[in-house]
Order: structure tokens, then C-alpha cells, then sequence
């Protein structure tokens, strides 16, 4: 039989499990991590220059330097599989000042996650920067290891149900600890990631970055994973003091 304040305590850290768990998918899959506030585009040199840019970015060769170039120029928005530009719907960009936009996007592939990052971006000759390319293959392995730990630690509780067993429970509170880790991690790399990108590639005039609601809906699922461990922790403890309490009770 299980006390009332355990029940109580699984049952919310089990609401915030999932929270945790939707908010994070919802931020995986989302492109509104960092995004870019760049001027109105004006005169047809500029127009062209920036069509140049665009279909690089769409149809041309992944490479770094001409993706950041694309997005600092056009209004674009990076997570960590996607990056989205914001264009025109006319072909004609000068000519209308209130025209339509559109979001574009491209999507990271397994190998261009995997692709080094260099210490001048494009510039392949410059060196290997270690310390950009692990964190961009961090924050995007990071999330995949939290969701899997929640996999695991819902297998796992769904087993100690059948059997109507606490004893998992410390571990599935380990588990959703863990799961906290990483997203914080995920969080902590890519805001590092980014300012060492901003640093080699300095941003135009007049562009301006903020962070997106992705990023923040990733930061809000980190504590509320630590939450429902602390509740599970909580629960398993405290329920193994008092079994202990009453064998000891029992025997005496």
C-alpha cells in the first residue's frame, strides 16, 4: 500500500515529466533558437546581392560562412536542425516596401551536423576550431540523450507499475536528473557556440540577434526534469525509511 503524500509526489513529478518531455521535442524541432533582425532591403544592387545569397542558401553546397551571411541578411532564425530565412514572395524585392514574407528553410542532414567548424568560416585552410565543433556536435547530441533517459526512465516506471514496485523509483528520479543535465548542457553549448560564431564572424551594421522561444522552451523543460527527480527521490527515500521503520517495528 502506498502512502497518500507518495502517490501525490509521483503523480505531479510524473505531470512534470511530461512537460519537461513536450517542451523539449516542441524545441528540437523548432528553428526559433537564435534569430536575426536585419533592415529593409533597398536598390536592386542590394537585391541582387542578397539573391545571390539566398539561392546559395537554398541550392548551393553546405558551408558555413555563406548559411551565417544568409541568415545575418535575411531576418533568418537557426536551432539545432533547422535554419529559415525570411524573404519576399514576389520576385521583385524592391519594388514593394510592404511585400509578403515567406520563411524558407533548410534543414541540417546527419553529415553537415558531423562537419567541422573552421577557425575562419569558408576558410578551409585556416585550421580546425576544436573547441566550435564540439560544441555544435554537443548540442545537438545532448537533447537525443535527454529524450532517450526519459524513454528509459517511463519504460522503467511502467514495469514497476505491473509489478507495484517502489524500489525503481530512486532510479527513475536519477534518470530524470540526468535528463535536467543535458538540456542545461544543450542550452549552456549552444549560447557558447554562438558567441564564438559572432566573434569570427562579425555581424553587419545594423543586424541585431536575440534568442528565440525554442531556446527558452528548452531552458524551462531542464528545471522541471530536476523537479520530478527531486520529487522521485524524495518519494523513494522516504517510502524505503518508513518500510524499514516498520520491519524493524514488526521484528520487535
Amino acid at each position: 500500500m502506498v502512502d497518500n503524500r507518495y502517490a501525490t509526489a509521483l503523480v505531479i513529478a510524473c505531470v512534470l515529466s511530461v512537460l519537461a518531455t513536450v517542451y523539449l521535442s516542441v524545441a528540437i524541432g523548432t528553428q526559433h533558437w537564435y534569430q536575426y533582425s536585419s533592415p529593409t532591403v533597398r536598390g536592386e544592387t542590394n537585391v541582387s546581392e542578397l539573391r545571390s545569397l539566398y539561392e546559395e542558401f537554398m541550392d548551393g553546397e553546405f558551408d558555413e560562412k555563406t548559411y551565417s551571411d544568409t541568415l545575418f541578411r535575411l531576418n533568418g532564425t537557426v536551432g539545432l536542425w533547422w535554419r529559415c530565412v525570411l524573404v519576399p514572395t514576389n520576385a521583385h524585392w524592391h519594388k514593394e516596401r510592404d511585400a509578403k514574407m515567406m520563411l524558407e528553410c533548410r534543414s541540417f542532414t546527419l553529415s553537415q551536423q558531423f562537419t567541422p567548424k573552421y577557425k575562419e568560416p569558408g576558410n578551409h585552410n585556416s585550421g580546425e576550431d576544436m573547441l566550435r565543433t564540439y560544441l555544435w556536435r554537443s548540442q545537438f547530441l545532448l537533447p537525443l540523450v535527454s529524450l532517450g533517459l526519459v524513454v528509459l526512465a517511463g519504460l522503467t516506471g511502467f514495469c514497476a507499475c505491473l509489478c507495484r514496485s517502489l524500489t525503481p523509483t530512486l532510479g527513475i528520479g536519477i534518470l530524470h536528473l540526468l535528463a535536467g543535465l543535458c538540456t542545461l548542457a544543450t542550452v549552456c553549448c549552444y549560447l557558447a557556440g554562438m558567441d564564438l560564431l559572432h566573434r569570427v564572424s562579425m555581424l553587419p551594421d545594423k543586424v541585431d540577434g536575440s534568442l528565440g522561444w525554442s531556446l527558452y522552451l528548452a531552458l524551462i523543460s531542464s528545471p522541471l526534469h530536476m523537479m520530478a527527480a527531486a520529487l522521485l527521490v524524495w518519494a523513494a527515500r522516504s517510502h524505503s525509511q518508513n518500510y524499514y521503520r516498520m520491519s524493524a517495528y514488526r521484528v520487535a
